[in-house]
């Protein structure tokens, strides 16, 4: 026993010389890094909500009995009654049928457009002239994306080329072309006729906007039964896994107005129904910011409330989208992010020359690195996080905080002009 207590007071000793190590090489690094400095950036901080939620809308399935499915309307395309949404086939012969019918029209079309142009080309340079102005009205149309006159213009130039080539050619002429055209037509018809019981046309009721998506909610909720939810009734849809409908070719939203229901607490609920309009961000791929509605605030009385949010913007944009994560956003601060350690609180004493007054005046900033000296910077702030604060500058001449500045987070006994040493 007594031999063990040296070994214990070398031990001991031990760990204190290392303590003491320690203290004395951070105080070296205290001296020889006097302050540390960070950047500031432009920062936006939403006052929000996460939650998930559920989108609804008016709904109708759109089904198709057996056979080769080709959908010929676009996700989020506008439909009028009447119009055909989708071509069922009988069988493969159908489809290639239709393939072939479509080209005769297409064919058809052009030869009619080539020949409506008229018997009044005077030259050549005339006619070089309609094509490169129509060619340069189709590639402004393509470069500025807009696409509603699309086939017209396609048709246009080749009808204008169809034209060019029996001007110039013995071999084409107007009565060929007719002759042509009177070919096409038969061949059109004789096809359209033989195909005719072996292609199911699927029409809209009504009109509205197509979509693709059949996932089974279409029949589980609709804006009628979205404003009478329950908490507990949203997250049962939530939980859901519903299976659409094999047999749909697609589905009509009928209403241009969608809703968007999801649970929050109680006092979110208060405030989203004292707010009345708020921003919409989903977390997914679309990341537009959508402005909403509050429709309806209703509380279960167990902490809980559903939200029903509505809008009638971008419908045809989020047509695939169901059960959604996103952020209700009240409102945004944007501005200049720094450190709350880097606010500095500088008291200023001034004299009335007549009075004889002082008085003293507090400014809130920070300090900047600016030429190797401390210069001192106003601000307020808009907003704060866990920690840092939403700042922005109190000037506006050089003196103005900027984005890019290099603020001190951390140093002793600052002041404005003092000199820095690295």
């Amino acid at each position: 026993m007594k031999q063990g207590r040296p070994l214990i007071t070398f031990v001991i000793a031990l760990f204190a010389g290392a303590l003491v190590l320690y203290f004395l090489i951070s105080l070296w690094k205290t001296f020889q890094d006097p302050f540390t400095t960070t950047y500031t950036y432009s920062y936006t901080l939403n006052d929000s909500i996460q939650t998930e939620g559920l989108i609804i809308r008016d709904e109708q399935v759109l089904s198709g009995s057996g056979g080769i499915v080709d959908v010929t309307r676009g996700e989020g395309e506008k439909v009028g009654v009447n119009q055909t949404v989708a071509l069922i086939y009988r069988d493969d012969q159908a489809r290639q049928s239709q393939e072939q019918q479509e080209a005769l029209r297409l064919e058809i079309t052009q030869l009619q457009y080539a020949l409506g142009q008229g018997e009044d080309v005077s030259s050549a340079a005339k006619l070089n002239d309609d094509i490169l102005n129509a060619m340069v009205s189709l590639r402004t149309a393509s470069a500025q994306q807009d696409f509603s006159d699309l086939e017209d213009q396609v048709l246009e130039v080749k009808g204008k080329v169809l034209r060019r080539e029996y001007t110039y050619s013995d071999e084409l002429s107007a009565e060929s072309l007719t002759t042509r055209l009177q070919e096409l037509e038969t061949q059109y018809q004789t096809l359209r006729n033989q195909s005719y019981s072996a292609i199911t046309q699927v029409t809209a009721p009504t009109s509205g906007t197509f979509s693709t998506l059949v996932d089974g909610y279409e029949g589980l909720i609709n804006s009628e039964s979205a404003g009478n939810l329950t908490p507990q009734a949203l997250q049962d849809l939530l939980n859901q896994n519903p299976a659409g409908d094999s047999a749909a070719v697609g589905k009509l939203i009928s209403s241009d107005k969608w809703y968007f229901a999801a649970v929050v607490t109680q006092e979110e609920g208060e405030r989203l129904e004292q707010a009345g309009t708020l921003t919409l961000r989903f977390a997914g791929d679309f990341t537009q910011d959508i402005s909403m509605k509050v429709e309806k605030v209703n509380q279960d009385g167990q902490g809980q409330a559903v939200v029903l949010l509505s809008s009638d913007r971008y419908l045809e944009q989020t047509t695939l989208l169901r059960r959604e994560t996103a952020e209700l956003i009240f409102n945004s601060r944007t501005g200049l992010r720094v450190p709350k350690s880097a606010l500095r609180m500088v008291t200023t004493t001034s004299t009335d020359e007549e009075t004889g007054e002082t008085t003293e005046t507090d400014t809130l900033g920070v300090y900047v690195v600016t030429a190797g000296r401390a210069e001192f910077k106003p601000v307020t702030i808009l907003t704060e996080g866990d920690d840092f604060y939403v700042v922005q500058s109190v000037r506006e001449d050089k003196k103005a905080l900027r984005a890019g500045d290099e603020v001190i987070v951390q140093a002793t006994g600052l002041y404005d002009g003092q000199l820095l040493l690295y």
